[in-house]
C-alpha cells in the first residue's frame, strides 16, 4: 500500500518540467495490411493494429518495420487513445501510431505508456462517428518530464502492481477452467444415460412447437422494425446467456411485430447460423430470426431445461453438421435424425436439479472473477493517478 504522502516525498525538492510530445519523440502511422498480404507473408514478427483483444496482435508476418522499444497507439475506431508498451522486431497498419523518443536519458518508454494510459483518450476527436487521434492530436499532449529517477521509481511501483493483477487474473482464470471442466464432466455423466433406462427420441417428437424464427421483411435493417416494446432476441444474445436469457439488446416496433412471431417465455433458443448450436432458454416473451430455431416443450414429455443441457452436451457433434460454407451453418433437418435420450419426467428434474447447481456455481465464479479483475484494475488506476499527478507548469 502506498502512503497517501508518497509522492510529496518523492517529488520534494524536484522540478518537473513539461513538454509537449511532438517536442520529444517523432511519432508515425504504420502500413497498410490486408488479411490475405498477412496469410501470404506469415512469419514470426507480430503485425499490431486497432483492437484490443490479443494486446493488438492480428498476426505475425516474415519481415519486420520496427525493432526497439517504444509507445503505440491506436488512431481510429472505437478504441482510439489507447495505447501500448512495445519492444523488439513488429510492425504496425495504417490505423496505428508510433512513438519513438528522440532522448531517452530525459523519458522513459515505460512511464511515457503509463501518463499516455491518462492522457490520451481526452485528446480523441470523436466527430462524424468515428472516433480519431491522429498524430498532429498526439503531438499537442503535455508530457511532465521528472528526473529519471522518479521515472523510474514510479514505474516500478506500476509495475509491480500490473504483475500482481496479471498473476491474480492467471490464477482466477485457471480455476474457472477447471470448475467449467468439473461441471462439463458430471454433465456429460448424467446424460450418459443407458438405453433400457430410456426412449430415443428427436426434438420434434417432444415438442409442441419446433420451427425457425420470423424476419421477412427487408432490408433487415430497415428502422421501422425497431424502437418499440417486443423483445427481439438475435444469436448473440443466446451466445452470451447462461442457460437462460434474461436481457435483450433490440426490441420490435408494432409493424416489426406483424412479420415475425413472438415466442412464448419457458422457448428453448438454438442458434443455426454464425454461432452454431448455441442454446438458451426465454425468459420473457420474445421475437426471433430465421438464423435462430425455437423449441417449446411438450410438458408430457419434456422440459426445456433437460433439453437446453443435452444439447449443449451434444454441440460439438451438432457443429460437425454445418455446412462449411463461408458462414457456417446448420438448418431445421440436421434435428430431423438426431435422436436424444428421454427418460422419465422425474429423471429429467433430478438431472435438471443437479446441473442447475453446477451452473449456478460456475456462473458465481465467472461474475466473481470478472468483479476481481475489475477492483484490482480500479486499484492500478487509481495509483497510478495518483503517482501520475503532478504539479502542472507551462508547457514547451
Amino acid at each position: 500500500m502506498i502512503k497517501p504522502n508518497y509522492m510529496d516525498k518523492l517529488l520534494d525538492g524536484v522540478e518537473v518540467e513539461w513538454k509537449a510530445l511532438g517536442n520529444i519523440a517523432d511519432l508515425k502511422r504504420g502500413r497498410v495490411m490486408s488479411k490475405q498480404y498477412l496469410i501470404e507473408n506469415i512469419g514470426n514478427y507480430p503485425v499490431f493494429s486497432s483492437q484490443t483483444a490479443n494486446n493488438g496482435n492480428i498476426g505475425s508476418i516474415n519481415t519486420y518495420d520496427f525493432d526497439g522499444e517504444y509507445v503505440n497507439w491506436t488512431t481510429d475506431g472505437a478504441n482510439a487513445g489507447t495505447v501500448f508498451y512495445r519492444t523488439g522486431k513488429f510492425s504496425i497498419t495504417n490505423v496505428s501510431g508510433l512513438i519513438k523518443l528522440r532522448n531517452s536519458s530525459e523519458l522513459n518508454y515505460k512511464f511515457l505508456f503509463h501518463w499516455l494510459s491518462i492522457e490520451a483518450k481526452k485528446h480523441v476527436y470523436k466527430g462524424m462517428g468515428n472516433p480519431k487521434l491522429m498524430s498532429h492530436q498526439m503531438e499537442r499532449i503535455p508530457v511532465p518530464i521528472p528526473p529519471l529517477k522518479v521515472q523510474e521509481e514510479i514505474v516500478r511501483v506500476l509495475d509491480a502492481f500490473t504483475e500482481l493483477t496479471a498473476e491474480l487474473i492467471a490464477e482466477l482464470t485457471v480455476e474457472l477452467r477447471s470448475r467449467k471442466k468439473q461441471y462439463e464432466y458430471y454433465r456429460d455423466k448424467l446424460l450418459t444415460l443407458d438405453e433400457g433406462e430410456v426412449e430415443w427420441k428427436t426434438l420434434g417428437e417432444v415438442a409442441l412447437e419446433f420451427g425457425r424464427g420470423k424476419s421477412k421483411h427487408r432490408p433487415r435493417n430497415d428502422s421501422k422494425l425497431y424502437g418499440g416494446t417486443i423483445p427481439f432476441i438475435q444469436t448473440g444474445d443466446i451466445r452470451n446467456a447462461s442457460h437462460i436469457i434474461r436481457e435483450f439488446r433490440q426490441t420490435y416496433s408494432k409493424f416489426g411485430l406483424e412479420q415475425s412471431k413472438l415466442w412464448p417465455k419457458g422457448t428453448l433458443c438454438i442458434t443455426i447460423a454464425a454461432n452454431i448450436a448455441e442454446t438458451a432458454i426465454l425468459d420473457f416473451d420474445s421475437c426471433f430470426p430465421d438464423s435462430v430455431i425455437g423449441f417449446v416443450a411438450d410438458p408430457h414429455k419434456t422440459i426445456s431445461s433437460y433439453v437446453e443441457y443435452l444439447l449443449t452436451s451434444y454441440k460439438a457433434k451438432l457443429q460437425s453438421k454445418s455446412t462449411g460454407s463461408a458462414q457456417e451453418n446448420i438448418n431445421l433437418s440436421t434435428f430431423d435424425s438426431l435422436q436424444l435420450p428421454f427418460p422419465t419426467l422425474a429423471e429429467q428434474e433430478r438431472i435438471v436439479s443437479i446441473l442447475d447447481k453446477f451452473n449456478a456455481l460456475t456462473s458465481s465464479i465467472t461474475v466473481g472473477l470478472s468483479r476481481e479483475i475489475e477492483l484490482r484494475q480500479k486499484q492500478y488506476e487509481y495509483y497510478r493517478d495518483m503517482l501520475l499527478s503532478f504539479p502542472r507548469s507551462e508547457v514547451e
